[in-house]
């Protein structure tokens, strides 16, 4: 039994009009290669993405300097170059430093120049002169040729108590100062006239020391040492020992001693005088070279005899004792005898008087063999020598 066809002509018609249904296949291996690409295509967008996000730098700005160092072709900074310091020293080396002149820039001259008006007036010890510009209570101003002038306290001003200040000081009044501190932030150095006097007060009898000089000394006091007395302004002191008599050394404050130097040492302060030292060199000074004496031995020493020239003592040492060789000093002198022999030495300043026998011998070793004769004929055989001490005098 058949299906019939009730509409024969449309079933024609469709069959000419409209195409027949496509049946779509799809299989698993193309699923895979969609999804593939698919995922492709995203990671694709996503790389390019972070691309552009890479390449896009912040716009830097470069001035024309930048710029031609980046143009030039020599200029290659490696990493080993960074580390390396520059060593301007090196041979090829292309970079050059230029100086330029600015205004900071001053020459050598200037530079000299502006130390010396910089340059302190006044270093510690030295003299200067100057002039007084102002007077206080406590001190006086003085003018010595800096920015600043010195300043003078007032009991540097002389020695001793100063009572009438303002009329011993005016203005104008010229003086040397010493100057005792160098200058302060002020630029003020302190000078003092009483360290000036002190100075040239130990320079002086420094002098007087060396030339063997006897002084006159006022006594104005004492202590259980000795007596204290005024020497140009410095402390002199005369131990007990120095003293011609020691016992009663009271009663000599307010007297005239003659002294002589026996100490002077300005570093320490020490003026030591003595009136036995004195008395020693008013004996030297009425001595001559070539002057012939007589003594008397006192002590005999390993070294030479000491002779007693009445109140002095001369050293007759064994080096001038005679030319020839001696085994005991004993054999030519002992202690009691009396002697003859030359003045050869005179020091003042030591107070010592150096003798001599040897040059009264006529032979080497005569003085040993027959001494009696060299002594009974000393007076002639000194007249001999005299000239030779004044050759010696004339030397000097």
């Amino acid at each position: 039994m058949g299906v019939s066809n009730k509409n024969p002509q449309d079933n024609s018609q469709l069959k000419g009009n409209k195409k027949p249904l496509q049946v779509l296949h799809i299989s698993k291996k193309d699923t895979q290669k969609k999804s593939q690409g698919i995922d492709n295509e995203q990671t694709n967008s996503q790389e390019e993405i972070k691309k552009e996000n890479i390449t896009i730098k912040p716009q830097i700005i470069k001035d024309d300097s930048v710029k031609e160092i980046e143009n030039t072709k020599d200029f290659d900074i490696s990493q080993q170059d960074l580390n390396r310091p520059l060593i301007f020293s090196e041979k090829n080396t292309d970079f050059q430093l230029e100086r330029t002149v600015d205004e900071f820039d001053f020459d050598e001259s200037a530079f000299l120049e502006a130390l010396n008006e910089n340059e302190p007036i006044g270093a510690t010890g030295e003299t200067i002169s100057g002039k007084v510009i102002a007077i206080e209570s406590d001190g006086l101003y003085v003018d010595i040729g800096g920015k600043a002038p010195g300043y003078m306290p007032k009991k540097e001003c002389g020695l001793g108590v100063i009572t009438n200040f303002k009329e011993k000081f005016s203005i104008g009044l010229e003086m040397e100062v010493l100057v005792i501190k160098e200058q302060n932030a002020d630029g003020m150095v302190t000078v003092s006239a009483r360290a000036l006097i002190l100075r040239q007060s130990w320079e002086k009898v420094s002098s007087s020391a060396k030339n063997g000089e006897l002084i006159n000394v006022l006594i104005n006091g004492f202590n259980r040492g000795g007596l204290t007395c005024d020497v140009d302004g410095l402390r002199g002191f005369i131990p007990r020992s120095q003293l011609e008599d020691g016992q009663d050394y009271q009663s000599f404050v307010s007297k005239t001693l003659k002294v002589a130097f026996l100490e002077v040492n300005p570093e320490s302060r020490k003026l030591v005088l003595s009136e036995k030292k004195a008395s020693l060199v008013s004996k030297l000074l009425s001595l001559e070279l070539g002057q012939l004496i007589e003594g008397e031995v006192l002590a005999v020493k390993p070294y030479g005899f000491f002779i007693d020239l009445g109140g002095a003592s001369g050293l007759l040492h064994q080096s001038s004792l005679t030319n020839g060789s001696i085994r005991s000093l004993r054999e030519v002198f002992r202690e009691g005898e009396m002697i003859k022999a030359l003045v050869s030495e005179i020091d003042l300043e030591k107070g010592r008087i150096g003798l001599n026998t040897a040059l009264l011998e006529n032979s080497a070793g005569e003085l040993i063999i027959d001494k009696q004769k060299v002594m009974q004929e000393a007076t002639e055989r000194a007249l001999k020598t005299k000239a030779l001490f004044d050759k010696k005098e004339q030397d000097k």
